[in-house]
């Protein structure tokens, strides 16, 4: 038999602060009493939830005779004499005191509890349900165990975290912030309603490639990476899009993803290098049916998360996002606060002319199209109050959209912006492969150009749309920033894990 080579044991453990240094004495006070310090199993019984609800009226100093084995995380304790409390709470948040008295454990054990134990440790108790003297719900422990040893202490209750401590121990911000565990479990409420929207309009969930030969589906700059296997370059996702396309080709007509996404670009309070999206698609809609249901799906999402429609962001302010929402067209509302007629005719000397006069950067790769855009949001995006449409984007930054039905130079595409940044955008899916084909030559050519965010030329995914795409509809909508939308919080505290940069060592 082979057995594992002992490598030394490099430690600096004399470094650690005192408290942590106490705290693993106890670890191994814990151990060579014959204890378990991270033992593999407990016999739990009952959550801390369960018991407040089955004795949510118990008179004071009264005992219910029913036996529970139920665990937490200690964020409060008092040594007193021959008895002990602590407070236990749960990671619903629920809290349940625990009595330690000598006479229903003994000395020795009684000792043991006083001196091994820690707030911030994680212990089981078996006891009796009672109420104390002063009517709070407890359990009188007949037995205690350390469910897990806190080697590090908690932070002290009268100093908040700051928020990149919040950001970087986020574990921490979960025990000690109530504001963080709501935020987490809204989330998860928020997606399920999302899920729920679209599977009870018979949307199928399906899943796509993260990693991808080519990067399509979005104007992004693209992680690449790397395959072993396949000796290929590869690159993480920037969008679904290309591939739940593909899904309506073959007949899946109305298909979604909740996905992540990865865009080799800026980080701000609105932006991630990773972020969360859903996308779905429907065949036999258009841009207008799927603004309806992208209102309908936020609309019941406010509603599943906050219980109504009038939002309250965390600053106290309040946000409406009930009825049917304002509609702008691109052109015209630009046109309106720059006091100049721009058309998708105007010539591109005068758009960067006129974006000279204020503080945008022009990159030279730029179209008409983008500078037009880049006009919009620097005059128009910071009026927008509520929940608002922008219809009617240029052709030449749009070459997934289908041209407009009616209006030249223009595709049948939205944004929704809500609370002055973008929320989702919306389109009338070009299915058209021949004209689809120059789109993405074009793409290519200012790709070839040096814009790192122009998309390649997909010859699979032309294919596809060469084998018949019905007349569709498609949205992307943020997760990240929908949170934001209901909450008021900026993105890092919106995603749970955010990317941050490693700590600076020592």
């Amino acid at each position: 038999m082979c057995w594992p080579i002992a490598l030394p044991i490099v430690s600096d453990v004399d470094d650690l602060p005192e408290q942590m240094l106490i705290r693993r004495q106890k670890r191994q006070q814990l151990i060579d009493s014959g204890r378990e310090a991270y033992p593999v199993a407990l016999p739990i019984t009952h959550t801390i939830g369960q018991i407040r609800q089955a004795y949510p009226d118990l008179a004071i100093d009264s005992q219910t005779g029913e036996q529970v084995g139920v665990s937490g995380r200690i964020i409060f304790q008092r040594n007193t004499g021959k008895l002990c409390f602590a407070t236990i709470r749960a990671g619903t948040g629920e809290e349940l005191q625990v009595m330690i008295s000598v006479a229903s454990v003994g000395e020795e054990e009684l000792q043991s509890w006083k001196h091994l134990v820690d707030i911030g440790d994680q212990v089981f108790v078996r006891g009796e349900v009672i109420t104390s003297k002063r009517g709070e719900l407890s359990v009188m422990a007949e037995e205690w165990r350390m469910a897990a040893k806190s080697l590090r202490p908690l932070p002290v209750a009268h100093k908040p975290l700051t928020e990149e401590t919040r950001v970087r121990q986020r574990y921490v911000d979960l025990i000690v912030r109530p504001e963080a565990r709501h935020i987490a479990r809204t989330r998860i409420d928020m997606i399920a309603s999302l899920r729920r929207g679209l599977t009870d309009r018979d949307y199928l969930e399906i899943e796509t490639p993260m990693l991808q030969t080519m990067h399509g589906g979005a104007s992004a700059r693209p992680f690449v990476t790397r395959s072993n296997a396949f000796d290929l370059e590869l690159y993480l996702r920037i969008a679904p899009e290309l591939f739940l396309k593909r899904a309506v080709v073959g007949g899946l007509e109305r298909v979604f993803e909740i996905n992540r996404n990865f865009r080799n670009e800026g980080a701000d309070s609105t932006h991630s290098p990773e972020f969360a999206m859903l996308e779905f698609y429907q065949a036999y809609a258009d841009y207008r049916v799927m603004a309806t249901i992208t209102r309908e799906l936020i609309q019941q999402a406010a509603l599943t998360t906050t219980g109504g429609l009038v939002v309250t962001h965390t600053d106290g302010s309040e946000h409406d996002l009930s009825g049917t929402w304002a509609e702008i067209d691109l052109y015209e509302a630009t046109s309106a606060a720059l006091g100049q007629h721009i058309t998708p005719e105007t010539p591109r000397d005068q758009l960067l002319s006129w974006c000279s006069d204020t503080d945008i950067d022009v990159a030279p790769q730029w179209v008409c199209g983008k500078l037009v855009e880049e006009l919009f949001e620097y005059y128009v995006i910071p009026t927008l109050t509520g929940p608002t449409f922008v219809f009617n984007y240029p052709v030449d930054t749009s070459p997934l959209v289908r041209a407009h039905r009616d209006r030249p130079g223009v595709v049948e595409k939205w944004d929704l912006y809500v609370n002055g940044y973008e929320q989702a955008t919306g389109y009338s899916e070009l299915v058209d492969p021949v004209i689809q084909r120059q789109r993405l030559t074009e793409q290519a050519q200012l790709g070839a150009g040096g814009d790192a965010e122009a998309m390649p030329l997909d010859e699979d995914f032309l294919r596809a749309l060469e084998i018949g795409m019905p007349p569709s509809g498609g949205v992307g909508l943020g997760i990240d920033r929908l949170l934001m939308s209901l909450t008021g919080l900026g993105i890092r505290e919106t995603i749970l894990f955010p990317l941050v940069k490693p700590e600076a060592t020592q």
